[in-house]
């Protein structure tokens, strides 16, 4: 598989993701068969400007390649310039692609005329990645929607602009921006911007499960899928969709103790990263997606978003792995999903 230049090993890819796909999310993705991984969104103008702390966001680790790093503006000129002060970098730091978000529907984004804002000036859009793709020296990519809502779903004008413009892949949201993450995803509109132009076309929206990423393989003749919240803690989806596809094989979901283990791993990982502190309040989240489904993880989310320190962090982690091994088989948490099926055995081949 290729895009443009550069080469991936299997369709299935990580969606940059605001406030969650960081580098060690992004580490774990990989290390279960994501393909190939985005950055966040970036800052064009934090970048243009030389801001040290939009630097930090395109920091990524070798293990992580090939990555995208995502960037977000309005402005060709600065786009064109953000694009060149990434590829001015050293070759270590210097991201595989540069992709443009042009799907994000928060409204402090498109307020800025960015993200999905873009999909209503057609002509901005033909400026930006053509003054991108002119300066970079890595492919240049970008992210849609099929538009700005019901009324103007203009995803195959988008992408033959896209492409007419010099974009070597487009990825499609197949929802519009009014219809944000809700309702049900119009995959057919990946399958008709598919047949109208000539570069990788990779679907996005409502991918859940290895017969999800198949079937939009199939119905679409899209050349990848990119999964998103399905990845929400549970990495090891990449590893589920890849054993499906390529072996026709269905793995099991994870254990208790491979989810928690984890979990105390990417807190690691974190530290590294951004330092304890941000560490604590960072994992958070990620410490919530883990435990999801598993007994009494409303009471565990409830403790780790008072924690104030990965110590604290760790040892609930560590004493919730210990209480879950004393009662054996996991039961279903009340009103989540049903847990990973894998009993003591589990527990204590993962812990």
């Amino acid at each position: 598989m290729r895009i443009g230049s550069v080469s991936y090993e299997a369709p299935f890819l990580l969606a940059p993701l605001a406030g969650v796909s960081d580098s060690p999310f992004r580490q774990l993705a990989r290390e279960q068969g994501a393909a190939l991984v985005y950055t966040e969104m970036v800052s064009a103008d934090g970048l243009a400007r030389g801001q040290r702390a939009t630097f930090d966001y395109c920091r990524f680790d070798p293990a992580e390649r090939p990555i995208g790093i995502q960037l977000f503006g309005s402005d060709p000129g600065v786009m064109a310039e953000a694009t060149r002060v990434l590829c001015d970098l050293p070759a270590e730091q210097r991201p595989d692609l540069i992709d443009v978000n042009m799907g994000c529907p928060v409204r402090k984004v498109v307020n800025r005329c960015a993200g999905a804002a873009l999909l209503n000036d057609v002509p901005r859009i033909r400026e930006i990645v053509r003054r991108m793709a002119e300066v970079s020296m890595v492919p240049v990519t970008a992210k849609i929607r099929l538009g700005w809502d019901g009324n103007s779903r203009n995803v195959v004008e988008v992408s033959r602009a896209l492409e007419d413009s010099g974009a070597q892949a487009v990825a499609i949201h197949a929802r519009t921006r009014a219809e944000k993450f809700e309702g049900t995803a119009h995959w057919e509109m990946i399958g008709e911007a598919k047949r109208a132009v000539g570069i990788p076309v990779i679907g996005n929206g409502d991918v859940r499960s290895e017969e999800d990423a198949l079937r939009m393989l199939e119905q679409t003749g899209c050349d990848g899928v990119m999964l998103g919240r399905a990845a929400f803690g549970d990495p090891w989806v990449f590893r589920r969709v890849r054993a499906f596809h390529e072996r026709g094989e269905r793995l099991p979901l994870p254990s208790a103790g491979e989810r928690l283990a984890a979990g105390l791993r990417h807190l690691a990982l974190m530290v590294r990263d951004v330092g304890r502190e941000a560490a604590a309040r960072e994992m958070r989240k990620h410490v919530a997606w883990y435990v999801k489904g598993l007994p009494r993880s409303a009471a565990m989310r409830d403790q780790v978003n008072k924690t104030h320190s990965v110590e604290e962090m760790e040892e609930l982690l560590r004493g919730y792995l210990a209480e879950l091994l004393t009662w054996g088989e996991p039961a279903r948490d009340e009103g989540g999903p049903p847990d990973s099926g894998a009993g003591r055995e589990g527990l204590v081949a993962a812990g």
